[in-house]
């Protein structure tokens, strides 16, 4: 048929053009799983000439010689542009890759379009799903993706847990489809740690805020995570296995599209990371999670969809147990090394079960209303059981060249014993119930409103004590035996309006209202967004914002050191003040985006705390202030074509006064100076199946001082944070073309990570230990060595 067409065609031309040579321009369209894309429009822009990819994504199409674009677009995936210069007789070959336009759930407009609406919120950022599942880390855990995102910090491999712009991991908000998730309370350690809630494979779409969020989402002082999982049109499944973990997942719909499910599973094994580990023994770690997501279409009619009904379930099931034996430490500086050896005879055990059901009923009343009912439910029991004996040495090390005792001990400066015990149980409960409306009243105005509550139960029986034994004295330095319950419940309500002002400007502006039981304390937070789009200036936002944060205490933050309960905690207090850029513009032919973000935040009726690895011990007491101030920058896009990467920058400066201590403003836990996240992806030229990732850390050294001492208190500056992490993969595809389905497997998936590169000695904590003399030694507590890990993903 094309040949009838350009034979025709050629009659009607002159003598002189018969002759004349044209370019032959061919290739292939492919999607990120390098999957070909059938029905992809090629336009030649500026001339009536294009055509369509076939069914296996190939095309071909003839130019003359000169300079052209061609626009490639499809109703699914985000439009791409490639200009390309050709001469007589050339024989060009491409590969275009698509990213496919993700569909938000109850929402019909595709994620190019919610994107530019994103971009009116101050801080929020939108994140790639499928970089979780690639970027390269110990049990691709999803937090890892923020590690590598601008005021976001997460200096422990082997925790889930991330802090914002110097605070804490308990002041970030998590949601899954609008429907609140917590963490375990009894942790002390990463490697105890089971796996975080959101579950990659069922991942829809991601958008995170570091600060100045809407009334609209709740009350914490430090970010908000919001994560929609996926809307199935139809059957896939994947398998997952490497030496860490593994999981499957399935995901499909009914025929007439009114029944959606999502089902996965997940299992954990640190057994052979944690062998790296300085602390040698038996470690039998076993971490398990089940998820569902079902949505269930309630309406009669398949073309009306008014009320939809989502239920998300969860288990986990996760227990750690160690039997450690030694641990040897070599620490101090080159001319003055010092080494601890440690002896151990014991266990110990965490258990901790928790499940959580949530119901999320979306009902259209009117075209321009919508009303969405959100309940949840969680359900955690936690056993911390440990008797643990050890004993220590502590000695300086001679290193003198040729002395007989190279290397070895010279002098014992300390030795002792200590014991711990403990028999930690908890039980708790939470019901969560939010009622929240969304009201389009007219082409630039939204009405957002909603009220709910929460119960809290929770019972803790706190049996623990530990002594320490060494030459000249005996110690007992801990002991608790308490019994606590805690009944609450929380009221909440918040009302908000967004407004379009010639197109240009955008207005956010509300107020959320919060009262808990247990401290009798009301908390009105307004907050307010701004956003410019000026005309002239190329595709820039200016985004503002400012606002009010309150944090109503949780359990642990009304627990103090002694393991006493006290309710008259109030809510922390930061004010956020932010302003910021968003900026589009083209390189390489290709979209960018730059963001820049400068804040501050002041802080008052702060709950002071000390972080030991990833326990955090509250003061219980509202006697600080506190202030945050810093920049953060990011530029993502396509530096290899096919593959979005991303750099971030962020400056950080964040200090505390505790009333009475006589030290002023000193450093809190989270001041971090500079933190630099890299995640690049590449892959080979017209062969995207075959790839490399990149994830790089670096964070300047955190604050930490003796324990129990005021006067030296984050004192001293801990040790740089630095971690590479390298992926490779090939995925061998077993569908020739996209809508083939007589192959079972879809594809293949290997992979080959080599964890920590640089072999860094990363510190996560300091133990503490005294000599003869009384002088104190901070022995770190380091993190996992170099290792490599196989993976293997079966998708069908």
């Amino acid at each position: 048929m094309r040949f009838a067409i350009i034979f025709s065609f050629c009659l009607f031309l002159p003598i002189s053009l018969i002759f004349a040579q044209e370019a032959v321009v061919k290739g292939v369209v492919l999607d990120s799983t390098a999957l070909g894309i059938a029905e992809v429009n090629i336009q030649v822009v500026g001339s009536g000439k294009g055509t369509t990819s076939d069914s296996s994504g190939n095309f071909q199409i003839r130019l003359s010689r000169g300079t052209y674009e061609l626009l490639f677009t499809h109703l699914e995936y985000h439009s791409r542009s490639r200009q390309l210069t050709v001469s007589a007789n050339d024989t060009l070959d491409m590969t275009v890759i698509m990213q496919a336009q993700i569909r938000v759930l109850d929402d019909v407009e595709v994620s190019g379009q919610q994107d530019e609406s994103l971009r009116r919120e101050a801080g929020i950022m939108t994140i790639e799903p499928n970089a979780a599942q690639v970027t390269p880390s110990p049990f691709g855990d999803f937090t890892k993706v923020l590690a590598t995102l601008p005021g976001v910090v997460s200096n422990n491999e082997l925790s889930s847990t991330y802090s914002v712009r110097g605070g804490n991991f308990d002041e970030n908000l998590v949601y899954v489809n609008d429907i609140p998730v917590y963490r375990p309370f009894l942790v002390s350690a990463g490697q105890q740690e089971g796996l975080s809630f959101i579950n990659p494979d069922l991942v829809g779409a991601v958008t995170f805020s570091s600060g100045g969020w809407q009334a609209k989402y709740g009350d914490k002082l430090s970010s908000n995570l919001n994560v929609t999982y996926k809307t199935p049109d139809k059957t896939r499944a994947s398998a997952s296995l490497s030496l860490l973990n593994g999981g499957v997942h399935v995901e499909g719909s009914s025929k007439n599209k009114k029944v959606r499910y999502l089902i996965g599973g997940r299992y954990k094994t640190a057994q052979y990371l944690l062998n790296t580990l300085e602390t040698n023994g038996e470690y039998l770690p076993r971490f398990l999670d089940l998820q569902s997501y079902l949505s269930f279409d309630l309406d009669g009619d398949p073309d009306v969809n008014k009320t939809e009904l989502g239920i998300l379930g969860a288990i986990s099931d996760n227990r750690y147990l160690v039997r450690p034996e030694s641990r040897e430490t070599t620490f101090g500086t080159l001319d003055e090394p010092f080494r601890l050896f440690v002896g151990y005879v014991g266990q110990e055990v965490l258990d901790y079960r928790t499940y959580q059901l949530g119901l999320k009923l979306t009902h259209r009343i009117k075209d321009w209303w919508t009303t969405k009912l959100i309940s949840s439910r969680v359900s955690t029991r936690e056993r911390e059981y440990f008797d643990l004996e050890s004993g220590y040495r502590l000695c300086d090390i001679d290193i003198m060249p040729g002395s007989q005792s190279f290397n070895r001990c010279a002098t014992v400066l300390g030795i002792g014993s200590n014991y711990r015990h403990a028999r930690n149980k908890l039980e708790a409960e939470i019901i969560n119930l939010e009622n929240r409306h969304a009201m389009s009243l007219g082409s630039s105005n939204t009405l957002e409103f909603g009220l709910g509550y929460a119960n809290e139960r929770i019972d803790d029986i706190v049996e623990q004590y530990a002594f320490s034994d060494s030459s000249g004295y005996s110690n007992i330095y801990q002991s608790i035996n308490n019994s606590l319950d805690l009944n609450s419940h929380r009221y909440f309500a918040f009302v908000q309006n967004t407004t379009e002002w010639n197109e240009a400007h955008t207005f956010n502006y509300g107020l959320r209202v919060n009262y808990w039981t247990v401290n009798q304390q009301w908390l009105f937070s307004p907050r307010f967004q701004y956003s410019y789009k000026p005309m002239g200036l190329g595709d820039v936002v200016f985004r503002f914002a400012a606002g009010m944060y309150q944090q109503p205490p949780f359990y642990r933050e009304l627990r103090d050191r002694q393991g006493e309960l006290h309710t008259d905690v109030l809510a922390q207090s930061s004010v956020h003040l932010i302003a910021g850029m968003d900026y589009r513009f083209s390189m390489f032919g290709r979209e960018f985006a730059l963001l820049s973000e400068f804040y501050y935040k002041h802080l008052s009726d702060v709950n002071p705390y000390d972080v030991d690895n990833v326990r955090i011990r509250y003061y219980a007491d509202n006697n600080a202030t506190a202030y945050a101030t810093g920049a953060d920058f990011r530029i993502s896009g396509e530096f290899i074509p096919g593959a979005e990467s991303w750099f971030s920058l962020g400056f950080l400066r964040t200090r505390e006064d505790i009333e009475g201590d006589g030290l002023g403003y000193i450093r809190r836990p989270a001041d971090q100076l500079v933190n630099f996240g890299v995640f690049f992806q590449d892959h080979l030229p017209n062969d995207p199946s075959t790839r490399v990732y990149v994830s790089f850390l670096y964070g300047s050294g955190l604050p930490f001082g003796p324990p129990e001492s005021v006067a030296y208190r984050n004192f001293l500056d801990g040790p740089d944070y630095k971690r590479l992490d390298l992926g490779f993969s090939k995925q061998l595809n077993f569908r020739k073309e996209k809508t083939e389905e007589n192959s079972f497997f879809r594809s293949l998936w290997l992979g080959l990570e080599v964890l920590n590169v640089l072999g860094a000695d990363n510190t996560i904590s300091f133990s503490w230990i005294d000599d003869v003399q009384g002088r104190q030694y901070a022995v770190p507590n380091r993190l996992s060595a170099r290792f490599i890990n196989l993976k293997l993903i079966a998708r069908y």
